[in-house]
């Protein structure tokens, strides 16, 4: 198995920025109102993932790493909350594919974090 040297080699992180520029796709076609509303919320949370996951790449200790990797979680947590408020105040359709997509971002960090606590 190769030994992963940059964050971006991460699935779990391209993933996540895969998230992100849908994110972003999404959010351009929002009421100019929203802009400074749920358009920037969306934005920062899913924005927070990916940041989250390359700073805890480069942190030294398990436990470090499994923080970061735990804000990415939440952030995560937090951009799906805001794609439900943005399907339920009508602003797009309900967004099946992003939530797929945050899914499939849970589930890789969830096997990140579990590989960096078995670490020896």
């Amino acid at each position: 198995m190769a030994t992963i040297e940059r964050f971006e080699q991460l699935v779990a992180w391209q993933k996540a920025h895969a998230l992100v520029l849908d994110v972003y796709r999404l959010s351009r076609v929002f009421p100019r109102e929203e802009l400074y509303g749920i358009t920037r919320q969306l934005r920062r949370a899913a924005v927070s993932v990916p940041a989250n996951i390359a700073e805890g790449f480069k942190r030294q200790s398990r436990s470090e790493k499994v923080r970061f990797y735990n804000i990415s979680e939440a952030s995560l947590e937090e951009a799906r909350y805001y794609l439900r408020l943005a399907t339920d105040l009508d602003l797009t359709e309900s967004p099946h594919q992003l939530l797929d997509l945050a899914d499939e971002v849970a589930r890789l960090l969830n096997g990140l974090i579990a590989s960096v606590r078995a670490a020896t």
